[in-house]
């Protein structure tokens, strides 16, 4: 007596197949989006880049270190309102929780070397270190934004890394480079991420 042949068991439909993986697709960019900060501005970022870019042209033309140090800081505070604005302007338009999940560890990653910058800027200007300041904050600030990065979209932490190179550059580049180096950095990074992050992932 012949043995009976196996029975093979029958492959799905293409089409079945096909939509299985159009819907696995789904839930893992769905839980890869529900677990990534994704108000970060693009248009915000853009705005700041230009506060930036001008606060290099107007740093560049002062007299003494004092009025340079003042020039920056107003870019900075002038950077934070446009940044906290736009921030929750596009959490609330896309429903985004700032204060849990993503939003908080995006900004309890992002803070510590932000601090650290400040409190390293108090260090060197009473050492009249004065050289080593922007680097510093260039250095800081995109290993804020690498960290932070971990917990948003991927091209986050790219543009941190982008700030920590101007900021290694800055530290043994000449002094009289500093100003366009922080131009590109905290002008021109940010115009160019803006626009991709805005392009990409919504404003």
């Amino acid at each position: 007596m012949s043995p009976l042949p196996l029975r093979r068991t029958p492959e799905p439909p293409p089409a079945l197949h096909d939509r299985a993986m159009d819907n696995l697709a789904f839930i893992r960019e769905t839980m890869e989006r529900a677990s990534a900060f994704t108000a970060v501005p693009g248009w915000g970022g853009v705005a700041i880049g230009g506060a930036g870019t001008a606060a290099a042209i107007i740093a560049h033309q002062q007299a003494n270190f004092g009025h340079w140090l003042v020039t920056w800081f107003a870019a900075l505070v002038l950077g934070l309102v446009i940044a906290l604005w736009s921030i929750g302007r596009k959490a609330s338009r896309a429903s985004v929780p700032l204060l849990t999940g993503p939003g908080r560890r995006f900004a309890l990653n992002f803070a510590p070397p932000v601090i650290v910058g400040g409190i390293l800027t108090v260090v060197l200007y009473r050492a009249q270190l004065w050289e080593a300041i922007p680097g510093t904050w260039l250095l800081l600030y995109g290993t804020g934004i690498v960290a932070a990065g971990a917990f948003s979209v991927p091209v986050v932490p790219a543009q941190g890394v982008g700030f920590m190179i101007l900021g290694s550059v800055a530290l043994f580049a000449p002094l009289e480079w500093r100003d366009w180096i922080m131009g590109l950095g905290f002008g021109g990074l940010h115009l160019l991420f803006g626009v991709i992050i805005a392009r990409r992932y919504g404003g």
